[in-house]
């Protein structure tokens, strides 16, 4: 299984969401797996993944939130939380979104 978040350099929200995933991993039991950063430099970089916006979340190449469509632009992204749209997902989020994959 290979987690990747996949980004751009200039987005806020890589560091949280980083943070999100590894608390996220941790509470399901799985705080030794390795998170792969995936920088984004160029559109290019984006083709064959499942890029949809800095951040996104996948394993094994699988966007795990999937509403967010494929993007070739690097631009940030937004996830729909309890507080509206913001630049990532909660926890609990993710730890939903990962239990949806097998973890």
């Amino acid at each position: 299984m290979e987690i990747e978040l996949l980004h751009i350099s200039d987005c806020p929200n890589t560091d949280e969401a980083a943070r999100h995933l590894g608390a996220a991993l941790t509470a399901l039991g799985h705080g030794g797996a390795a998170i792969h950063r995936r920088l984004m430099e160029s559109s290019e970089d984006t083709i064959g993944t499942a890029f949809a916006g800095s951040p996104t979340i996948t394993i094994d190449g699988t966007d795990i939130f999937p509403d967010g469509a494929a993007a070739n632009d690097l631009t940030c992204r937004l996830y729909r939380t309890p507080r509206g749209l913001v630049g990532v997902p909660t926890v609990d989020q993710i730890k939903e979104a990962l239990r949806s994959h097998g973890l």
